[in-house]
């Protein structure tokens, strides 16, 4: 039996089990019209027995999916001594990306050699056997649990409070899972950026004003310089993150103002979700776009009047950036600006001031600390973007302030370097770790920003 068809089946045995649960919950009070004798809602003992059924077989099939591979392939390797036994450690690594290719299909059995055949058939044999395993007893756990928890259905049983504590289990196990693989995120970035710092000093990396992260395999190689300086890489983030903020700041800002305050309730209606589809676009669309409409027509306007535009430019990229980042920016400013209290404007109107001045005086000295988050975020959104600058910005690494010339990112660099095949031993490809590292320290640093400030007006408006 497969696994989707198991978890299928265990599906239909949970809400199985919620309707017997809820129909013995009728019963043991004598019918519907006595459930105000019971302690809890019908809904809740055919919710328990539900869970009962479901949620220990559902565990049961996960953990089993996440350790099967390894428990299996122990398990050839002991049934299979001659064959695998005294095989060195990539050797059998070799063996066994050759096992788990024929066992999905990818490799036919006649182009492999005979240990990887008998090895493949052992682990197809092993894996069935255990799938059925899996199948007898995950529908074991199910039947047990269903029918413990149905037996003890009474007036007197807390199910409510019984399913509330294994929901708020539930969710502190996935908020558990959230946090330690965030910590595992950066812990594996962290480690792999230690080793490449082992390589190359910190300091010349961080003020650094070459990148050429090509490295010699041979003493007399020519072209591979192997300068790992990153201040090119962070001028032309900034520069590109910089202009798109120059045109999305001021856009999204006076969208939100004018849609918050002077649009009449049916325009706003129409032109917010028009507004905030830009944010529904994907981002490799935005890249055509900078790279086959922007770029070209910036590049035959700077030549009508005399000034020299590269085809991939730093202002192509960062003005269709900035168009993307309209909605981050005009959203959470026109969240802000509708929170602030109509008492508020009110009250500037019984002292004289007109609309206008009731804006600008009133209205957004208010609602600027969650503006200012809002923009955080949208800085932090640009920083990490890709697709655009790979497309319109090139991926020349140059020390320039002139955004007419082509530039990269830290982005872009990190993608750079880890296309196609590669091994992570060299200075070359952990430089994208180090990269990566610098990047989630500073877009951190602009969440906790932002979420600070945002934090901060609530506490003081709400």
């Amino acid at each position: 039996m497969s696994t989707s068809t198991l978890i299928l089946i265990l599906l239909l045995l949970a809400a199985a089990a919620y309707r017997f649960g809820r129909k013995r919950s009728f019963a043991v009070v004598g019918g519907p019209r006595a459930q105000r004798k019971l302690h809890s809602l019908p809904a809740y003992y055919g919710l328990l027995t539900a869970l009962w059924c479901g949620l220990p077989a559902l565990v049961l099939v996960g953990l089993w999916q996440l350790s099967h591979d390894t428990v299996i392939s122990h398990l050839v390797i002991e049934n299979l001594p001659q064959q695998v036994g005294t095989l060195s450690e990539s050797e059998r690594s070799l063996l066994f990306n050759d096992v788990h290719n024929v066992v999905l299909g990818n490799v036919a059995v006649e182009q492999v050699t005979p240990a990887a055949a008998a090895a493949a058939a052992e682990y197809q044999r092993l894996d069935g056997i255990a799938q059925a395993a899996l199948a007898v007893v995950a529908l074991s756990f199910a039947l047990i649990g269903g029918l413990f928890v149905w037996r003890r259905i009474s007036p007197v049983l807390r199910a409510r409070n019984r399913v509330e504590g294994i929901i708020e289990a539930l969710l502190l196990g996935c908020s558990t899972v959230a946090i330690f693989t965030t910590i595992g995120i950066v812990l594996s970035v962290l480690f792999e950026a230690m080793r490449f710092f082992h390589s190359v000093p910190i300091h010349e990396f961080i003020f650094g004003t070459q990148w050429s992260p090509q490295t010699a395999i041979r003493a007399d190689q020519v072209g591979s310089s192997g300068s790992f300086g990153a201040v090119p890489l962070f001028t032309g983030t900034l520069m590109i993150s910089g202009i798109a903020m120059m045109v999305a700041v001021p856009v999204g800002l006076f969208s939100a103002i004018y849609l918050a305050e002077y649009a009449h309730p049916r325009f706003r209606s129409t032109a917010k979700p028009f507004l905030e589809v830009l944010a529904g676009i994907p981002t490799v669309v935005y890249g055509f776009f900078a790279a086959l409409t922007m770029g070209p027509l910036l590049r035959n306007f700077g030549e009508s009047i005399g000034l020299d535009v590269a085809s991939e430019s730093a202002l192509a990229a960062g003005l269709v950036m900035g168009i993307m980042i309209i909605p981050f920016v005009s959203s959470l400013a026109d969240d802000m600006i509708t929170a602030v209290p109509q008492a508020m404007r009110d009250g500037s109107y019984a002292l004289g001031g007109t609309h206008s001045e009731t804006i600008r005086k009133v209205v957004l000295p208010a609602a600027l600390p969650g503006i200012v988050g809002g923009v955080l975020l949208a800085i932090s959104r640009a920083i990490g973007e890709t697709m655009i600058v790979v497309m319109a910005a090139g991926l020349s690494a140059n020390l320039t302030a002139n955004p007419l010339e082509a530039v990269t990112t830290v982005t872009v660099q990190i993608v750079t370097l880890l296309v196609g095949d590669q091994e992570f031993d060299s200075p070359k490809t952990l430089a994208a770790f180090a990269l990566g590292l610098m990047l989630f320290l500073v877009t951190l640093a602009l969440n906790v920003l932002a979420l600070h400030i945002v934090r901060k007006y609530r506490e003081q408006y709400e």
